[in-house]
């Protein structure tokens, strides 16, 4: 899902600083002031990384950009991010460069704005496709925590505190490794989202750009909206797809989730009970979810065993939390929990495809380590996008066990989630951003989207004034290049972001996509 972080008055300070004039895009900006040196290095081009294989194969460059670790100190330690320059084809028709952002936080970003192309069709042809991975995650002076020891598999029985508890000392766990290891303790105050904004900025100044245009999804959504806080009039072209609430933490963004996921679990329930001859869970919605609801009676008591690895509650609300959020991922859920009831019933289950690829990646020595990325963020924002996390344990607890009256399924999981904030020894050092613009700004919005609620994107919407809200009334996260992951595209949203990418114009008023 999505976070944010450092302290107030540094903040508002930069803001003015680094939100200087700019009109329209052009090359060799004079620079002065504190980031001069970084605005007017040299980047040097050259072969990706072996890793890079997709951006190899489609003649990316790659180099990597010098940044102060903090912007309030910038004669200080330096990181160097990574970034990647497809050109654009026609220099002629160039408007400029596009980077992109895919969420998470904590996601790698190098070849994101390259896999976007498809979707962008001819549009890409005017733009330097720029992907870059965020401040210490992937290429970028990565942070890396003490490695995880395996975690002890549930044992025969549970019960709900006895799994909340465990989640509390992994939690714990993972903030002392984070914090303890290396020099960490110098670096995890600057991991946030503001930071990662003025990185971009550098970046765009590195290239000799006066402006810079953007697309963004889910926490990358949020990431635009950030840059556009402290950049205004470095802004050219902003698309953000599948965004928040500004006005709410990353925890009460979690909670406000329970609700839109009971809602999905009863459409998929529906649909479900018109396959009985299929996934014989029920002829009737009500049935189908009852089924769903014993399914995690049991776990909280006897973990689900399946081919030896024991899930309990916790892991079988997550793994259907997964697959609810696209309407075209309701064969995927009704095969899992067909599946999981046989193993709950006691039956020989040979698990399938859906399923046996999740039980391989929560087996993974791997998986705890892969959720730094996301935590550094999480927990070194001041507010939002990102941070926000209450620090009692309790408090957790609390809303968990009250959230089970309406929200049975899910209220459990966005409610109890305590991240590794609560104790996290850095302190963010900036607040929350505070959105209140007029910069032009295309969003984009599914309505029955149970990641990131649409009323939070309408609360954006209102906070950005110049912006226009392409709505999409399907059940996804995420709107702009379905197509690309295999789901049904909206060609609506498709067409209107990439003629706003063409030709600078928004459309006229906010467009609901008629349903297909």
């Amino acid at each position: 899902m999505r976070g944010v972080i450092p302290s107030l008055a540094t903040g508002l300070s930069l803001a003015g600083l680094l939100a200087g004039a700019a009109p329209s895009t052009a090359i060799s900006l004079p620079a002065t002031g504190p980031l001069s040196s970084y605005e007017q290095q040299r980047l040097s081009w050259g072969p990706c990384s072996k890793a890079q294989a997709e951006l190899s194969a489609a003649g990316a460059q790659c180099a990597k950009v010098k940044v102060p670790l903090d912007y309030s100190a910038p004669g200080g330690r330096t990181l160097r991010i990574a970034v990647s320059r497809v050109k654009a084809k026609s220099s002629s028709h160039r408007r400029g460069v596009l980077l992109s952002n895919p969420g998470g936080p904590g996601g790698s970003g190098l070849a994101n704005t390259l896999a976007l192309r498809p979707a962008l069709k001819q549009v890409a042809d005017g733009y330097d496709l720029i992907g870059f991975d965020p401040r210490f995650l992937g290429e970028s002076s990565p942070i890396t925590c003490a490695r995880a020891e395996p975690p002890a598999p549930p044992g025969p029985s549970t019960s709900p505190r006895a799994d909340f508890d465990a989640s509390v000392r992994s939690a714990r766990d993972t903030a002392r490794r984070c914090s303890e290891h290396g020099g960490n303790a110098e670096l995890l105050p600057h991991a946030s989202s503001r930071n990662v904004a003025r990185d971009m900025d550098v970046i765009r100044a590195a290239l000799g750009e006066r402006k810079l245009s953007y697309y963004g999804i889910s926490y990358g959504a949020d990431l635009g909206a950030v840059y556009t806080q402290l950049f205004p009039r470095r802004t050219d072209r902003m698309v953000i797809d599948s965004s928040t609430d500004p006005s709410a933490t990353q925890y009460e963004l979690f909670q406000s989730s329970g609700a839109p996921a009971e809602e999905a679990l009863d459409e998929w329930a529906a649909w479900t009970a018109r396959h009985h001859g299929t996934y014989r869970l029920g002829r009737t919605a009500s049935h189908v979810r009852m089924r769903v609801e014993q399914l995690i009676a049991q776990a909280e008591r006897q973990p689900v065993s399946v081919q030896g690895q024991r899930l309990n509650a916790p892991v079988l609300r997550l793994l259907l939390k997964q697959p609810i959020q696209h309407t075209e991922y309701d064969p995927t859920l009704a095969a899992i929990v067909r599946d999981l009831v046989e193993a709950a019933a006691g039956e020989p289950v040979e698990p399938g495809p859906e399923l046996a690829a999740m039980l391989e990646l929560l087996a993974s020595p791997d998986l705890a380590d892969s959720m730094v990325g996301g935590a550094l963020f999480m927990c070194g924002d001041g507010g939002w996008p990102a941070g926000g996390w209450p620090k009692d344990p309790e408090t957790y607890w609390k809303n968990s066990v009250r959230s089970r009256t309406t929200q049975p399924m899910f209220g459990p999981y966005v409610n109890g989630m305590i991240a590794p904030c609560a104790f996290w020894a850095a302190e963010p050092r900036e607040p929350g951003t505070a959105i209140s613009n007029d910069v032009p700004v295309l969003m984009l919005q599914a309505r029955r989207d149970n990641n990131v609620p649409y009323a939070g994107a309408l609360a954006l919407h209102r906070k950005l004034t110049g912006s226009r809200l392409i709505t999409a009334d399907i059940r996804s996260h995420g709107v702009y290049g379905r197509g690309l992951e295999g789901l049904r595209p909206v060609p609506c949203a498709d067409r209107a972001v990439n003629n706003y990418l063409r030709t600078g114009a928004l459309p006229a008023r906010d467009i609901a996509c008629a349903r297909r």
